[in-house]
């Protein structure tokens, strides 16, 4: 069973060994894939919103980068922005020959940019985001053609019936834990994130849920066994919302 872990709402003064113990401590470092977060600032970025009202809204410092590695942790890049332009990518190529080396991850929404990235840098893993809600067989093969490994929406978690059927199911990814996107109505907030992102403007920030709400919901941890016992291996694991480790 292989993690990889987000690193939302890390600040990055925070060592990432701080954060792993007050977060993910009952996740053993041998099971840990790669941390996902940003890092300097890419108008590619989506799914999150980069906070402008802070000095560096980064999660993960260099320090923390260089530490993954001697643990044999790799570093994600969530670019899962709908959209790209080519003179955008072109912009971003300073930043992703940063992070450039066998075992780095950058997760994708748009087919474009992904295509792009895959001619220039063969040896970045391409994952699907769950934001492209790949949520049939077909679907699952058409991704494939172009992504390494596809990142299932939460919902399919709970039809055995639909995980039974995906034949290669090492190019899946589940998450282990849930947040407001489980049950919400529209997701609306992907594409609105996307635009805010763009142009850092915080205010284009749209959600189809009150903020209490949301923070209501709290978090649900999926049955690990049963999905392993299906024959799945990599897991996404988000932070809780508040302070403590991962669950209720």
């Amino acid at each position: 069973m292989q993690f990889t872990i987000s690193a939302r709402n890390k600040k990055a003064e925070e060592p990432i060994q701080d954060f792993l113990w007050n977060h993910f401590r009952e996740i053993p470092i041998d099971q840990i894939d790669s941390f996902f977060g940003f890092t300097t600032y890419s108008s590619l970025y989506g799914g999150r919103m980069w906070d402008i009202r802070k000095d560096n809204s980064a999660e993960l410092s260099e320090a923390d980068i260089d530490a993954m590695y001697k643990r044999n942790i790799n570093l994600r890049l969530p670019l899962t922005n709908h959209y790209a332009s080519i003179e955008e990518y072109n912009e971003n190529i300073p930043y992703l020959e940063k992070y450039y080396r066998p075992g780095n991850s950058i997760i994708v929404t748009n087919d474009d940019l992904a295509r792009w990235i895959r001619a220039d840098f063969p040896d970045y893993h391409l994952e699907a985001s769950v934001i492209k809600n790949i949520g049939s067989l077909n679907k699952i093969d058409e991704a494939s053609k172009l992504y390494d490994t596809i990142v299932l929406p939460m919902n399919c978690n709970y039809d055995d019936e639909f995980l039974i059927s995906i034949e290669d199911k090492s190019i899946i990814r589940l998450f282990a834990n849930a947040g407001c996107a489980l049950t919400c109505p529209s997701k609306i907030c992907y594409q609105s994130i996307s635009k805010a992102n763009k142009v850092k403007d915080p205010t284009l920030f749209r959600c189809s849920q009150d903020l209490k709400q949301r923070d209501l919901l709290g978090m649900i941890d999926s049955d690990l066994e049963h999905l392993q016992s299906l024959g799945f291996e990599r897991f996404k694991m988000l932070r809780s919302r508040g302070i403590g480790i991962t669950g209720h």
